[in-house]
């Protein structure tokens, strides 16, 4: 059954918004178009989330997604790197299916980047909102460059969904 109410079956034409909220916090925001189950999905399920969260102009691909996604849960992201590997990692602080995600970002030796994801759905439609509290000023300011990644990732969230169609992703 087609999850999706607007009938059209084509990702969003919205543009993500990015914004900096205060001297240490970043939030990107985007409408994707599909439910909030399915969008929380992709953010939990590693076979999902492997397909959309590397923006494809960085040429990189993922060698290994690891989620334990619960409270005290642990998540291990793998890249290549050069003639190495670069590795994201952290912890699931807060998990409210369909509506709310919390982890830490603990690679950095700069202190503890705390992520926040809020799914909110409307008529079939999830907005979005990804939130980093970075752990001072300066690492915000490091990181806003940065940020263009983000936008390019949900918008292969959004093609990834409208691929999937009716597929329930269960």
């Amino acid at each position: 059954m087609d999850e999706r109410k607007d009938g059209d079956g084509a990702p969003t034409q919205e543009r993500p918004t990015v914004e900096r909220r205060g001297e240490r916090e970043l939030v990107v925001t985007r409408t994707i178009n599909g439910p909030a189950r399915l969008v929380f999905e992709a953010f939990t399920k590693a076979e999902l989330f492997r397909q959309w969260w590397v923006p494809r102009s960085f040429g990189l691909s993922m060698l290994s997604c690891v989620m334990d996604v619960r409270v005290g849960g642990e998540y291990r992201v793998v890249f290549p790197y050069e003639d190495s590997t670069m590795e994201f990692f952290g912890t699931y602080v807060e998990v409210v299916p369909d509506s709310r995600l919390v982890w830490t970002n603990e690679e950095s030796d700069g202190g503890v980047t705390v992520t926040t994801v809020t799914f909110n759905e409307v008529d079939g439609r999830t907005v979005v909102a990804v939130h980093d509290l970075y752990p001072s000023k300066d690492a915000a300011d490091a990181a806003a460059g940065s940020t263009g990644a983000m936008p390019e990732a949900l918008e292969q969230l959004d093609e990834l969904l409208v691929g999937l169609g009716s597929t329930n992703a269960e």
